[in-house]
Order: C-alpha cells, then sequence, then structure tokens
C-alpha cells in the first residue's frame, strides 16, 4: 500500500493512480468491444484511417530517412505538398515521435499506444492539479482525474482523433500554469508549457487557453485578493500565455497560412441540440456524433450536483464553481459563444469539440465537494434527485437505448454506496488503541465525539475500518471503470455503424508496398500506388509518389486543377483520388502505376481475387519545356473550361482526345430527362440517369451510345454518377468503371476499353441512386498520337533533375524558349530563378510550377518555403528574446544585495511607537 509523507509524493501517488485506472478501463473497453489490437474489428474509423494513421506513417518514414521529402515538401501526396502545415496540425504532438520505436507495419498499433499514453497522461495532469488546488485524499484526486481522461468527449471523440487529446493533456497544465501565475513562481515553465501545448495541437489548444483563462478568473474571484495583486497576477498569466504563444507562431503561423490557401470546403451552420439530447450525453452508454459528449461517470457528476447541497464548503467555492459550470454549458448552445470557442469558425463534423473544458470543470467542481469531506446524506440526496431528473428528461432522447439504465443503476449503486461508506469512515472515530478512561473536555466532561472503551457504537475498530474502506474503494473504482468501458465499447461498436471504417496494416498493404517499392524511380519518374485505394492518403501508407492526398489544408489550387482534369474527390474536395489516366500520367510523369483489386474491406465484389500488377509507361521528366509564351494570369487555373479532355490537352500542349456525340436512353428505349449540372465540376448540362426502382434485366440497363476512332481508348467522366459502367462489343475484354457521387463526393474519370474497328462504342450504366451525365462524357483518346506528344516533351525537357525536400534542380537543353513547367501544383510558396539569376515567386502553368525561359538560362532552380514561416520565425525570436530578458532582470534583482536597515532613532515622546517583535 502507498503510503505518501513527503510533499511530492501524494501527487505522484495519484497521478499514477490516475494513469493506471485509465489505461485499464480504456484498454478494457475495447476488449469487451473486440476492437483492434484485442480483437477482429478495425478502430480505423473515418479521419484515423484515411488521414492520421497515414501521416504517423509518413513520420515514420522521414524519422527514419525513408520519406520522399521532409520538413518542407511532401512528394508522395498530392504531386507535391506543403508538409509543415500538415504536421503543425497532425504531428507535432511530442508523443507522435513514439511511432520510431515501432516496426514499420504495426503501425496501426503505434497510433493505438500513442492514443493511450496521450489518455493517461490527461489523466494524472489532471490528478496532480485536483491536488494543487486543494489537499484531499491522493486517492480520491487520482479516480477523479481518472474521470476526466474517460470523460465521454475523450471516449467518443478524441478517441479517433489523436491529435485533440493533447488538448485534454493540455488543459490542466495551463491551468496549472495560472496557479503559479497566482503566486508569481516558475515563469520559465509555465513559457515553456503553454509553447508545447500550442505546438503540440494549436486548435484543440486555443480551447484549452480560454478554459484555463476562465479557471483563472474565477480563482482570482475565490482568492480575495485585493485588486492590485490580482491584476498583477492576471497580468503574469497573460504574458505568460503571449510568450509561449510567440514560441510556438513559427509552427502556428504557418499552419494558419496553410488553412487561407486550403480548398474551402463545406461551410456550416451551428444549431445547438435539444436539451433531452445534452442532457442524455451525461448518462453512460449513450453515443451521437453531432451532441456534445459531457459524460464524467456518476461518482463525479454526483459530486459535482451536491456541491451547492455541501454545507461545508465556502458559500463563495460552491456558487463560483456552480455558476461557472452552468455558463460554460450554456456557452456551447449559443450560437455567438460556440464561435468563440471555435475560433470564430464553426467545424465540419462535431460541432462541439470544446465539450473537454466543460468535463474538466465538472471534474475539479467534484474535488472541491470531495475536499471539503464527503457531503451529507441531504447534500447526497438532492444530488441524487437531480441525476433522477437529468435522467428523466434524457429517456425522452433517442440517443439513450434500453442497455443505458442497467449501467446506470448499477454506478448510482456503485458511486452511492462507495460515499456513504467514506461517509461514516469520516464521522465515526476510531477506537482508542489503550484502555484508557474516557476522554474528558475541561469541566470533566466527556468529549463530543470521543470513543468509549467497549462501546462499538461509537467506534470503529482498525480491522474493521480498512474493510469498510476497501469496500468504499471497490464500489467506486468499480463503478468508474465499469461505466466508463462501456461507454467506451458502446461508441467503439456504434461508430462503426455511423462512420467509413478501413482496415488496418495487412497483406493488402503488405502487397501494395512490395509493388511500389519494385516500380520506384523517383525522381526520373513517379510511381502511383492506384486507383484502387486502401485509404485517402496511399501513399504515405503504401510508399510512391500519386495524386492522392486528404487533409484539412489540401491546397485550393491542387484540388481545383485536379478536378478540371477529371480527378475526383471526397470530402467536398479535401481529399483528391487518384486519376488512371495515360495523358494526366504524362503530364505529371507518373511512368509506373499499381493495379490492385477492389479492397473487399469496402465489400467491392469480395469474390475478386485479381492480382497485384503494375504497369509501365514512357513519360516526360519532371521538367518540361514548353514552347509558348511567359505564362500569365490566363494561363491559371481559371483557364480550364468545362470539358476535362480539353483542358488535359491544354497542359499536354497537343490534341489527342475525340470528344464525340453522345447519345442517352433509358432502359426501355425512351430519351430521359434533362437536368443542369454542377458548374463547380464543369458539368453545365447534363442527362438525368434514374435509379432502378426494381432490378432490371441486362438488357434494359440505361444506355450511352457515340462514335470514336476504331482502337481509340475509350473514357467515361461523369462525375456525378454512381453505379458501374461497361462498355460492350469491344475487341479486346471491357474494364467495369465503379463512380460513386453523393453531397460530398464526386466521380473519377475512368477508362473503360478500346473502342471497336467499327467505330460505335455503346455503354451500359448500372445506376446505384438517381445521377447526370453531362454532355460530353465521352472522350477517344488517340495512343499514337499521345506517344508523339510524349516524346516531343522528352526531347526538350529536362536533361537532369535532382529534388532535395524543398527544391528542385533542372539542367535544361542549350538554348531552351518558352516556358519551363515542374510538373507540381503552384501552391503558395514556390520561388524558382533561371541559372543564377535571383529567385521570384514562381508563375503559374495552368496550376502548374512555371519560369519563363529567354533562351539563355541552362538551368532552373525552384525552392519552397511555407507561408507564414518567416513571419513565425520572426514572432519567435521577439518571444524568446523577452524571455530571456524577463530571466535575466529577473536573475540580477535577485542577486542584488538587501538593503541595509537604517540605524534606530528615538522616537519623539508625543509619537506612538510599535514594537516589531
Amino acid at each position: 500500500m502507498i503510503r505518501p509523507t513527503l510533499r511530492g509524493r501524494p501527487r505522484r501517488a495519484a497521478a499514477l493512480l490516475a494513469a493506471a485506472v485509465t489505461v485499464i478501463a480504456f484498454c478494457a473497453a475495447d476488449a469487451v468491444a473486440r476492437s483492434y489490437p484485442f480483437g477482429p474489428r478495425t478502430r480505423a474509423v473515418n479521419d484515423l484511417g484515411n488521414q492520421y494513421v497515414p501521416f504517423h506513417a509518413h513520420l515514420w518514414d522521414l524519422l527514419h530517412g525513408r520519406s520522399d521529402g521532409g520538413l518542407l515538401v511532401n512528394w508522395q501526396s498530392g504531386y507535391g505538398s506543403s508538409f509543415l502545415p500538415d504536421l503543425g496540425t497532425y504531428l507535432s504532438s511530442p508523443f507522435a515521435l513514439l511511432v520510431a520505436l515501432f516496426p514499420r507495419d504495426e503501425i496501426d498499433l503505434a497510433v493505438y499506444v500513442v492514443t493511450v499514453l496521450k489518455t493517461a497522461c490527461a489523466g494524472a495532469a489532471m490528478a496532480w492539479l485536483l491536488l494543487r488546488l486543494r489537499p484531499g485524499r491522493w486517492w480520491a484526486a487520482g479516480l477523479l482525474g481518472a474521470a476526466y481522461a474517460l470523460c465521454g468527449w475523450s471516449l467518443a471523440d478524441a478517441s479517433y482523433n489523436p491529435m485533440w487529446l493533447d488538448g485534454l493533456v493540455a488543459l490542466p497544465l495551463l491551468c496549472l500554469v495560472g496557479e503559479w501565475a497566482l503566486t508569481g513562481r516558475r515563469r520559465l515553465p509555465g513559457v515553456l508549457i503553454v509553447a508545447l501545448a500550442w505546438i503540440a495541437n494549436f486548435y484543440t489548444a486555443y480551447m484549452a487557453t480560454l478554459g484555463a483563462g476562465l479557471f483563472l478568473l474565477l480563482r482570482l474571484w475565490l482568492s480575495g485578493l485585493p485588486r492590485r495583486p490580482a491584476w498583477a497576477a492576471a497580468g503574469r498569466a497573460a504574458v505568460t500565455v503571449a510568450l509561449g504563444v510567440g514560441l510556438a507562431a513559427p509552427l502556428v503561423t504557418v499552419v494558419y497560412f496553410g488553412t487561407r490557401h486550403a480548398y474551402p470546403g463545406r461551410v456550416t451552420h451551428f444549431a445547438p441540440v435539444a436539451a433531452e439530447d445534452l442532457l442524455a450525453r451525461l448518462l453512460p452508454t449513450t453515443y451521437g456524433f453531432g451532441s456534445p459528449a459531457v459524460f464524467v461517470g456518476t461518482t463525479t457528476l454526483l459530486l459535482a450536483l451536491a456541491l451547492p447541497f455541501h454545507r461545508a464548503a465556502p458559500v463563495r467555492v460552491r456558487a463560483g464553481w456552480t455558476l461557472l459550470v452552468a455558463a460554460v454549458a450554456l456557452s456551447m448552445q449559443w450560437t455567438p459563444t460556440h464561435l468563440a470557442w471555435h475560433a470564430f469558425a464553426t467545424p465540419n463534423g462535431s460541432p462541439y469539440r470544446q465539450t473537454f473544458v466543460l468535463c474538466a470543470l465538472l471534474v475539479t467542481a467534484a474535488w472541491h465537494t470531495l475536499s471539503y469531506g464527503v457531503p451529507a446524506r441531504r447534500a447526497l440526496a438532492a444530488a441524487t434527485a437531480l441525476l433522477a431528473l437529468v435522467a428523466a428528461v434524457a429517456s425522452r432522447s433517442g440517443l439513450v437505448h434500453s442497455y443505458a439504465w442497467p449501467v446506470l443503476l448499477a454506478a448510482v449503486a456503485g458511486s452511492l454506496g462507495g460515499l456513504l461508506l467514506l461517509r461514516r469512515l469520516e464521522t465515526v472515530p476510531p477506537v482508542a488503541t489503550a484502555p484508557t478512561a474516557p476522554a474528558v473536555a475541561d469541566g470533566g466532561a466527556p468529549q463530543a465525539g470521543a470513543p468509549r472503551t467497549g462501546d462499538p457504537g461509537r467506534g470503529a475498530r482498525p480491522r474493521h475500518r480498512a474493510v469498510l474502506a476497501g469496500l468504499a474503494a471497490v464500489l467506486l473504482v468499480g463503478a468508474q471503470v465499469g461505466e466508463a468501458a462501456a461507454t467506451s465499447a458502446v461508441a467503439t461498436r456504434l461508430r462503426l455503424n455511423h462512420l467509413d471504417d478501413y482496415a488496418s496494416w495487412g497483406d493488402r498493404q503488405r502487397g501494395q508496398a512490395e509493388a511500389v517499392a519494385g516500380a520506384d524511380g523517383w525522381p526520373a519518374h513517379r510511381t502511383d500506388p492506384g486507383r484502387e485505394q486502401t485509404v485517402g492518403n496511399d501513399p504515405m501508407v503504401v510508399g510512391g509518389q500519386g495524386a492522392q492526398y486528404y487533409s484539412s489544408l489540401t491546397a485550393d489550387v491542387l484540388s481545383r486543377t485536379l478536378t478540371a482534369l477529371g480527378d475526383g474527390w471526397t470530402s467536398r474536395g479535401r481529399n483528391v483520388q487518384s486519376l488512371d489516366n495515360a495523358v494526366t500520367d504524362a503530364i505529371f510523369s507518373v511512368g509506373a502505376r499499381v493495379h490492385s483489386p477492389p479492397d473487399q474491406h469496402q465489400r467491392w465484389n469480395p469474390r475478386d481475387r485479381t492480382p497485384v500488377t503494375v504497369s509501365r509507361q514512357d513519360v516526360p521528366p519532371l521538367v518540361t519545356v514548353r514552347p509558348s509564351a511567359a505564362p500569365t494570369a490566363r494561363t491559371g487555373v481559371s483557364a480550364f473550361g468545362p470539358s476535362p479532355y480539353r483542358n488535359q490537352e491544354l497542359l499536354l500542349g497537343t490534341r489527342v482526345y475525340t470528344v464525340p456525340e453522345l447519345t442517352v436512353r433509358t432502359g426501355d428505349g425512351g430519351r430521359p430527362d434533362r437536368a443542369a449540372g454542377d458548374r463547380a465540376a464543369g458539368d453545365r448540362t447534363g442527362t438525368v440517369i434514374e435509379a432502378p426502382r426494381t432490378k432490371a434485366a441486362d438488357g434494359r440497363r440505361p444506355t450511352i451510345t457515340a462514335r470514336c476512332p476504331a482502337g481509340s481508348e475509350v473514357y467515361l467522366w461523369a462525375p456525378h454518377f454512381s453505379g458501374t459502367a461497361r462498355l460492350t462489343a469491344t475487341p479486346a475484354g471491357p474494364l467495369t468503371g465503379r463512380f460513386t457521387s453523393d453531397a460530398a463526393k464526386i466521380a473519377a474519370m475512368q477508362r473503360l476499353g478500346t473502342a471497336p474497328a467499327s467505330g460505335p462504342v455503346r455503354i451500359e450504366l448500372s445506376p446505384t441512386r438517381t445521377g447526370t451525365v453531362p454532355d460530353g462524357a465521352v472522350g477517344c483518346l488517340d495512343t499514337a498520337r499521345l506517344r508523339t506528344a510524349v516524346q516531343e516533351l522528352k526531347d526538350t525537357g529536362a536533361e537532369e533533375v535532382t529534388v532535395s525536400d524543398g527544391t528542385v534542380r533542372a539542367r535544361l537543353p542549350a538554348g531552351s524558349t518558352g516556358t519551363a513547367v515542374l510538373a507540381a501544383p503552384r501552391i503558395a510558396g514556390w520561388r524558382c530563378a533561371a541559372d543564377g539569376a535571383g529567385a521570384e515567386p514562381a508563375r503559374t502553368y495552368y496550376g502548374l510550377v512555371a519560369v519563363p525561359l529567354d533562351g539563355s538560362a541552362t538551368s532552373i532552380t525552384c525552392t519552397f518555403h511555407p507561408p507564414g514561416l518567416r513571419l513565425g520565425t520572426a514572432v519567435g525570436g521577439v518571444s524568446l528574446l523577452t524571455l530571456v530578458l524577463l530571466g535575466t532582470l529577473t536573475a540580477v534583482r535577485r542577486r542584488r544585495p538587501a538593503p541595509r536597515p537604517e540605524p534606530r532613532t528615538t522616537a519623539r515622546p508625543r509619537e506612538r511607537t510599535t514594537s516589531t517583535l
């Protein structure tokens, strides 16, 4: 048994207990849910599988020197994307570095361990803070710290958004910095903690800083300090935060400017949830994607509800913490304060990402209740009545399922039983160790509350007290671990029903990685991991250098350029896909392409056992020379037209497509309706393809007919069509194109096969939902013309290209004129120079990096510097210099000898003298 006696031991013991309880409950929940790594069910749902695991895999490659690119440019994704903004958004946590200790094929396990470790550290930090606020039982602080770490927001939302967990860790640490500001201590550690919190994840650190500010204001009010000392403490806290954020500025400004240049995505408007849904999320085993997960455990909730009725606590404490909890809860439901919590932009997805702040305040209120002694039975009865009222209102919510009630009743029984046992131990003193006479007070009367020898009703023997204490601990710990594990298990299972999920690393990824490694030739050519993607960031997981890229910071120019070329995307434009097209492969120097069967985890034709293959084609180098004049604004992305085939020809510089007139017929041979298309995708007019009401026969499917030159490759571009398309009556085996589109995604152009010698082509459609086929949907590629165009670009292109992180150097043929084009999107930050001339902002050639040539240059050099890096570095330098100056002044002041006291003089008889003793 731990017996803390020194000053630091209770906090360390509480922190260790909180971490241990957190880990046990977290892992037990996954074991119950049979989730990875304790079962066959994947935990890689939504962005965890699509973004966070791939980004950590890329970090693993970067730390082991195996990535294509460095800190500035990620050459594996999006044909060359800015990496520092992604690093600051997803990977800047110190915990992320731990993935380097795991094998590469255990990247899912590495991310899971990091998630568990962050959650445990959050509980330990909260337990440490609670004992810093008020003295109390170390084990109670440990349990409440675990309650914070296992709050509903952590289990339901942040467990699959691991970078948010850095905010969960940061909040109690920032509150601790506020406590130091109150006493004027530890300025340097405070600044470093703020800086580390903002570097780890600036998004949740912003919310945690707001929460810590409210926390500090209440502490100032409760401290009763005079006005000047209170203002001084607030000033110290403000300076600490300013200096800490300033030190984090080199990363924060890069992320900020990266966000400004990102594709806008979806604009959402906040709508508060109903009161019954808000109260329902206080209960165990409730889950809802768009509601605040404020579950903190029944014991914590009962203690927080009992605080207003706990007479042992001062009135100011009871009123202050109760009002702050209520105010923060209401602020989550009001649009202006909702926007303030989220940096004045309603987030896509869950709109209650600040919920962990309310959970922290509930835990802190519960600690203040318990630190003044276990509440009396009346206070506990009042808290139980309030909890019953909450449950009654919440019962009208659809978020509460039948299995929530037995879990809640068991948790209430365990919590109340444990608290009542603790209350009994507090009110009943132990039996005296020696058979002495009853203690007497002044006057000879027995002292109130003193035990009498042989009177078991007035005291408890040590063994009996130990049994009661052990039983109370079992009830409280069991209730907390049980309901937290149940809540986490339910959330894990329900997420699989509501969100997309992806398989962990396995045979599919291993086969893709081996195929990519065997064909890789970077930077002589790119190797695309394939159209049949496993996750949205396949190049980071299995290697290669493709178009695929999914990030909150996907550049606007990348998304618009690839969309204009016929590419598809999901997540409303921020997840661009691979484009399996011979022309775009030539434009972007994709010399090798991996072809995989559909991912069986996504339930696409599980019987397909097609092996992984690699196709190669002759492509130009990464830097080519176009004979056109210097790029102007007219050669930007806005110069693209509605047809992706003509847009590809603009970038290629040669006419290679025939775009025939087409005829669309319904399954019964009739003419379908016409409808306006999506201008953002270049689909100005289109033909409606109705979803089948019944399973149609093969001969009654909608069809598209057109006439293509014999032997040409047939492509279909239908961004707003869902289903499959198949070319019939072809000399070679046709391909089946799969198209998926909805409000958040559009389908990519796909190759269907080769046109027959007779010329007419017929495409059968099998729609899965109502969609449209645009005019000009069919393109017929002349492969001979394409080979000629590629050879011309090779003859005039760069003779040698070297790439190192953010620098590209190319040696050009002598006398090159026109425009040198780097096959990379012209994202903000590129600067180029011809020969030894001064670098200037790069020009744009239909969305790609371009450099004008005058015939005298024999080489070009393009360098990339993320926007905001110089500004952030300057701010960080000023903050560091200010911190050093303040530290120097403090040190000088401490070393300055104290002034000697002046000799006393005899006081005048008429003056009153006061002794200083």
